[in-house]
């Protein structure tokens, strides 16, 4: 079972990756992310830093996405395995769509084509929610140094892609007030994926 995190940056997607790994324990479940650990998330990372075309960018990022179903995601899922994803598929979507505006005609479209037919899609997707104006001042405490992708105009474009993503597809998605406490956030996602879980396992029982 695919489970994946997703939010602009500052929503607190990593505080709730940490906090499930302690909810869900007895599940045992595969934590990941993306850009992943294999080169080409180094690759990524650094195409980030230094500037590089957003064509380029948004290919690394796929290359990555490639990378991470082949090495965790289908042999893990195969295992039998929840895997909780900080980041996925929609992360590109929904940042690229902003990034590559104004370079293609319909860039999520294009994302979207680029992935069809050999992406795996979650069974359930967290997207975090909180104003950009919140967002961004929790990245100028958290960091010295603030990405392309981080500004505010491309913030708010951002979280409007997101909410596209989650309007067309309203039986994956579950959207969560990232304003409230973080451990109450926790608790909430991680009932949510026991449920999951739970459904899942009776269905397999019948």
């Amino acid at each position: 079972m695919l489970i994946t995190i997703e939010g602009i940056d500052g929503t607190g997607k990593s505080t709730l990756v940490e906090n499930l790994k302690g909810l869900l324990s007895d599940l045992d479940p595969v934590f990941t992310r993306e850009p992943g650990s294999t080169w080409i998330g180094e690759a990524v990372r650094r195409g980030i830093a230094e500037g590089i075309d957003p064509v380029a960018e948004a290919l690394l990022f796929t290359a990555d996405h490639a990378a991470h179903l082949e090495t965790v995601i289908r042999p893990q899922l195969e295992e039998g395995r929840i895997i909780i994803s900080d980041r996925y598929s929609d992360s590109r979507y929904a940042y690229q769509a902003s990034t590559l505006k104004g370079i293609l005609p319909d860039p999520m479209k294009w994302m979207k084509s680029i992935h069809e037919g050999w992406t795996i899609v979650p069974e359930l997707t967290f997207l975090l929610v909180i104003p950009v104006e919140d967002a961004v001042e929790r990245l100028n405490k958290n960091r010295t140094h603030q990405e392309h992708f981080e500004c505010a105009s491309t913030l708010e474009e951002v979280k409007n892609n997101y909410l596209v993503l989650a309007e067309e597809d309203p039986e994956r998605f579950i959207l969560v007030d990232a304003s409230l406490d973080t451990d109450e956030i926790a608790e909430f996602v991680a009932g949510e994926i026991r449920k999951k879980a739970e459904s899942k396992n009776k269905s397999k029982k019948r």
